[in-house]
């Protein structure tokens, strides 16, 4: 899931996950006021679902993420804000919304049922951004979360209404144009815009100009006031006059798009006026400029130039040209560069379905979809192939960053025929999925892959490794036992010894983790070590030895599984892994605190939560959390311990499964938490442990890894 950001930590009304402006925020003063009174939970309005609505470019997102920011103060379990843009499927906002919440849940429960437990008693803010092409979802969703978490607020974005009993409906209109004096300060909001983004596009309006103010007005005018065609039109001064600009304007041909629409449009009139102003700024770009606005439309959730320049270029398109005619879209607004991650660009939804439309026009949406749908093929590919090296957590940065493009390739391979090829995806984007916390969205595409009966091959049988692998690791063990045995088939026919070897961890793991451990350790212990490989299957051999470990730790083999889990760490170190690596320090460390060494636990849990945070993988964070509160609870050091377990607890409700339902990790931790409470006494403890409890997930892990 895309990392969720904490501005503040240990400031509680701070949560969540908003992005910095932008640009200066213009105008809407009524309707931020009305927006405010809405949003106050102790305010007079009574709906908990608001609804800004009105057309694209109107400035909705702006709107409401100003008045999510504003309001934040009110919402101390956070405001988070969810993109349904990159979405093209129904069946995925619950899953968006899980992940913008950081709820790596483990379970085989409903996603909403998950939401709802971990939001019950919390006062937060949702803001569900675009909705407009996922109404019912969205509306399915808002409904049950309303209705089952009392201190929830929901503000929507979109072009229409969701439709629901007590929906508080903001419609947006455009600025208003109209200057209210003479003087430019005192002009209208839309004119105000329109001044200071053609300031940062170099020609600012001198105050006492009054032609100049009275041409800016007639631009305003012309495009109807909306803010989307205003910043486009305020980017064509870097390059024309204001005079010239308002020329261009008035003299404005039809542009290709438009004569492709039916002479019976029946979009509202301030729709045609938006599109009609994209598709004046896209007349003013140079035709190559046009051709790469066009091919960017297929990217979902942003890009980086190299990954631009590897879909787009072909053609009349040279791929040395891509960098500089992006830095010219960039210089136009027609591309954003991104605010929160560095080095990569997006587009706004309203410009990029212009780009759509005229990628279309020109015959060429399907090849370069294609290619697309290749790039990131080749992508989770090599992502596969390098997964147990050196380059894992920059490969787990990476998936993240390009969660939403991997999800629309996943989906174009799914529509297309060749289910060889679509089971090969979903086997390498499922396992980097299963590994980087996706759990949910990788058991959706290998289940849809699979389904088909794909034909054999290494595809195949890592698509059915993976999907294993998932169900280990959300409990569903009765669905593991059969992944299981399908992956062994599979692995046989293909005649692959490390597959066969990989099998072999998805049934031992299913005997451990049902309370076997002895049929576990004959399992896993005749699984024979092959040299040791650098990809998915190495991985998967690494994984063997790993639940080999914790068999025997389970079983009281102390010692045994010590030597074990010290085999697997040695050989993650000399991989440069780390994902294998921090579960190997949590098992030994558990067997440093059993021998009565506990500096060595102490630090080894620390090690090891250092270890599951580079990953992004929250369970282990919180499994080796438990384990470092003991350990200190053991040294004496109850505060912290107190501390410590308020972290722990706030971790597992990020997971949705408090100590992954495993009855020896459930009692190992009431255990600790009874000590520490009986040394502190129940006020003393109390406080401690809400501290803890009340840190954010950043905090939190720079607190427990900190050394004392």
């Amino acid at each position: 899931m895309p990392d969720t950001t904490h501005p503040n930590p240990g400031d509680p009304g701070n949560l969540g996950n908003l992005p910095p402006e932008t640009h200066s925020f213009v105008g809407r003063r009524v309707e931020l006021a009305r927006l405010h009174a809405a949003l106050d939970p102790g305010g007079a309005g009574t709906a908990r679902l608001v609804s800004v609505v009105g057309p694209g470019g109107v400035g909705k997102t702006r709107l409401a993420l100003r008045a999510a920011t504003e309001a934040r103060d009110a919402y101390p379990d956070g405001v988070w804000l969810t993109e349904l843009s990159p979405l093209h499927t129904s069946g995925l906002v619950d899953l968006a919304v899980m992940e913008t919440l950081r709820l790596a849940d483990q379970s085989t429960r409903p996603v909403v049922d998950v939401i709802a437990e971990w939001a019950h008693g919390k006062r937060l803010l949702i803001v569900l951004d675009s909705c407009e092409h996922l109404l019912a979802d969205c509306a399915r969703l808002a409904a049950a979360l309303l209705s089952r978490v009392p201190e929830l607020r929901v503000l929507v974005t979109g072009r229409e209404r969701l439709a629901l009993p007590g929906e508080d409906v903001l419609p947006l209109e455009p600025l208003p144009v109209d200057d209210r004096t003479g003087d430019l300060a005192e002009a209208s909001d839309a004119v105000t815009l329109f001044a200071e983004r053609a300031a940062t596009a170099g020609r600012p309006l001198r105050e006492g100009d009054l032609a100049a103010r009275a041409t800016a007005t007639a631009v305003c005018r012309r495009l109807d006031g909306i803010p989307l065609a205003l910043e486009l039109a305020a980017a064509r001064l870097a390059d024309l006059t204001l005079d010239e600009l308002h020329t261009r304007l008035g003299d404005r041909l039809p542009s290709p798009l438009d004569l492709l629409s039916s002479d019976t449009d029946e979009r509202p009139p301030r729709h045609r006026t938006l599109r009609t102003a994209i598709g004046w700024s896209h007349e003013l770009c140079a035709p190559l400029e046009r051709l790469l606005w066009a091919r960017l439309s297929v990217f979902t959730g942003g890009f980086g130039a190299e990954t631009a320049r590897q879909v787009c270029a072909g053609g009349p398109l040279a791929p040395e040209r891509i960098a500089g005619l992006l830095d010219r879209l960039v210089a136009q607004s027609i591309v954003l560069p991104d605010l929160v991650m560095s080095a990569r660009y997006r587009m706004l939804d309203t410009v990029r379905e212009y780009g759509t439309d005229w990628l279309r026009a020109l015959g060429e949406e399907h090849a370069v979809r294609r290619r697309h749908r290749e790039h990131y093929a080749r992508l989770a590919h090599q992502g596969c192939a390098e997964w147990n090296t050196g380059r894992q957590a920059a490969w787990c940065e990476r998936v993240l960053s390009e969660h939403a493009n991997l999800r629309t390739a996943v989906e174009s391979a799914l529509a297309e025929p060749d289910r060889g090829a679509a089971v090969e995806l979903a086997g390498h984007i499922g396992f980097l999925w299963r590994h980087c916390g996706y759990l949910r969205e990788a058991q959706h595409c290998l289940d849809q892959a699979l389904a088909a009966d794909p034909p054999p091959g290494h595809g195949r049988t890592l698509a059915l490794w993976s999907r294993g692998a998932v169900a280990i690791l959300r409990g569903d063990q009765e669905a593991a036992a059969n992944w299981a045995l399908r992956c062994a088939d599979a692995a046989r026919e293909q005649h692959s010894p490390v597959a066969t070897v990989a099998a072999v961890f998805l049934r031992g793991a299913h005997l451990a983790l049902t309370g076997r451990q002895h049929e576990a350790i004959d399992v896993l212990a005749a699984a024979p070590q092959l040299p040791l490989q650098d990809d998915a299957f190495g991985a998967a051999q690494l994984q063997v030895r790993l639940a080999l470990s914790f068999a025997h730790v389970m079983s009281g083999a102390y010692e045994r599984g010590r030597e074990v889990a010290a085999e697997v760490r040695t050989a993650s170190r000399q991989q440069g892994e780390y994902w294998c690596g921090a579960y190997a320090d949590y098992l030994i460390a558990q067997t440093d605190l059993e021998r009565g060494d506990l500096p060595a636990a102490v630090r080894g849990a620390r090690t090891s939560i250092a270890g599951h945070a580079l990953l992004h993988n929250t369970a282990g964070a919180a499994m080796s959390l438990d384990l470092l509160a003991a350990a200190v609870a053991a040294t004496g050091a109850a505060h912290r311990a107190a501390h410590l377990l308020g972290i722990g607890t706030r971790l597992w409700e990020l997971t949705g499964r408090a100590q992954l339902d495993s009855p020896d990790l459930i009692a190992t931790r009431r255990t600790c938490e009874l000590r520490v409470r009986e040394r502190l006494g129940d006020d003393t403890y109390e406080r401690g442990y809400r501290a803890g409890l009340a840190m954010s997930y950043d905090e939190g892990i720079v607190y427990a890894t900190r050394r004392q």
